[in-house]
């Protein structure tokens, strides 16, 4: 059998003062002796509008009760309330019946790159939708299953070269329980060139701003490189891996998946670890070496959590809030799930129609005052748009973590107590000393050297100026 390559790019050794340019500092810490570590320096050109964006993982097929693209379109003025900027569809090609998975199948085992599922409506009704999103000065981008299709893509038979074999010549699955699709052989040349072909023509034809690229670290990293590199020449386009591997930012992609601290945050509220793993995570790990500048993406939930792992309200519980906020003011971009701004609690069939239940979006006004607040104070922008994170020491930092930002004249401090215990503490140093706004009240209030403070549980603070 042939095996697929997955090439590195060589790691480019600056000194470990990059850190600070990265995200990071450790405020009331002694500073470590310098050291060369090897880093990656990315040469990724963001789109100026994603420097302050959000963004939002739409599930056409369980949105609405008829599943389409003009149902969905119904909601646009509401998302554009909510303060969304990036819209990303699940893929929207059409699905193989061969092998396939439940009754409806899997978005994404894809039978046809430049095909739309006639579940969700036409092309023209995409076309139509994708105007409507830019003309509310958001923007789009499509899920792209670069690595496997499904068993019966007219690849299959026309360039049957296109894919990776087993000894006997057959067809085989990129891993064994995704038993609906098959693996595509990147050794091939002649598959880049159609692969880049089908992409450019959603971004040429259709007018889509970028691509969130399904299990992207299967798929080898020159192919991307190169990938991107032609899509640039017709407009910037923003790139998202559906992966947590640094050389992947060197060239390509804009934002990674924040896997690490999804765990992470699972594990506080499940009682499993303490807030001293946030600190290790960002002040000793620096946040795994990613590129200066990269993005993480950074979530409670989407559909793969939401079906296979559970709802924040399961994983979560009561920390759910809390962890939401964290998410939205740590560096990197909060991602929303739809029906997370409704408060939906149930997971949803991943093969079957399965429609969420809207309710009285009763999260609408959470979830609105966050991404306001990320996209107005530039304390809270995406990557070197924005601040460091400034690590608040307190006389409890095994259970609340408290930190600031600021960008020019922009400051944002946030407290929060991980933990389900009541607690009163004292906050130290001085960083954040002054006058704030709590952005979920209103309140005017000033913080002086030595403040002391209580906190319920997995309760959360956030100030700005």
């Amino acid at each position: 059998m042939k095996m697929k390559t997955n090439k590195r790019r060589n790691l480019w050794t600056v000194t470990a003062l990059t850190v600070l340019f990265s995200g990071l500092v450790s405020c009331g810490t002694s500073t470590p002796p310098q050291e060369e570590t090897e880093v990656l320096v990315s040469t990724v050109s963001h789109p100026e509008w994603s420097k302050n964006a959000s963004i939002y993982e739409v599930n056409v097929r369980q949105y609405t009760p008829e599943g389409t693209f003009n149902a969905f379109a119904e909601h646009l003025d509401r998302l554009q309330d909510l303060g969304v900027d990036i819209l990303w569809f699940m893929p929207i090609t059409p699905i193989g019946e061969l092998n396939r998975k439940g009754t409806l199948g899997s978005y994404y085992s894809v039978k046809d790159y430049t095909g739309i599922n006639p579940e969700f409506g036409t092309i023209d009704d995409f076309k139509k939708l994708v105007e409507e999103i830019h003309s509310r000065d958001m923007y789009v981008i499509l899920d792209w299953v670069a690595n496997h299709t499904a068993w019966d893509h007219p690849w299959t038979i026309s360039n049957p070269e296109f894919y990776t074999l087993d000894e006997d010549g057959n067809f085989v699955p990129p891993i064994e329980d995704w038993s609906d699709v098959i693996d595509l052989n990147y050794d091939n040349k002649d598959l880049w060139e159609v692969m880049i072909g089908e992409l450019r023509y959603w971004v040429e034809e259709v007018g889509v701003d970028g691509f969130r690229c399904d299990v992207a670290d299967m798929v080898p990293t020159e192919f991307w490189n190169e990938a991107v590199a032609e899509l640039e020449k017709i407009k910037p386009v923003f790139m998202l891996a559906e992966a947590e591997k640094p050389y992947l930012h060197e060239h390509a992609f804009e934002m990674a998946y924040g896997w690490s601290m999804h765990h992470l945050m699972n594990n506080i509220a499940q009682g499993k670890a303490d807030v001293s793993v946030l600190d290790k995570y960002y002040f000793e790990d620096n946040m795994g070496n990613f590129p200066v500048g990269s993005y993480k993406m950074n979530f409670i939930t989407n559909h793969d959590e939401n079906s296979w792992a559970g709802t924040e309200f399961d994983r979560l519980g009561d920390a759910k809030e809390a962890f939401a906020v964290f998410t939205a003011t740590i560096p990197g971009m909060i991602l929303l799930y739809n029906g997370q701004e409704a408060g939906f609690d149930r997971m949803l069939e991943f093969f079957e129609k399965d429609q969420i239940d809207w309710g009285n979006y009763d999260y609408h006004g959470f979830y609105q005052t966050l991404l306001y607040l990320k996209g107005r104070n530039k304390a809270l922008w995406n990557g070197t748009a924005g601040g460091p994170i400034e690590r608040i020491h307190t006389s409890n930092d095994k259970a609340i973590f408290s930190f600031f930002r600021e960008k020019d004249s922009d400051q944002v401090f946030v407290v929060l107590n991980l933990s389900d215990l009541d607690q009163e503490f004292t906050l130290d140093g001085n960083r954040y000393e002054g006058t704030y706004t709590d952005v979920f009240n209103g309140e005017v209030t000033s913080f002086e050297q030595g403040t002391s403070l209580r906190m319920k549980p997995w309760s959360y603070l956030v100030f700005e100026k």
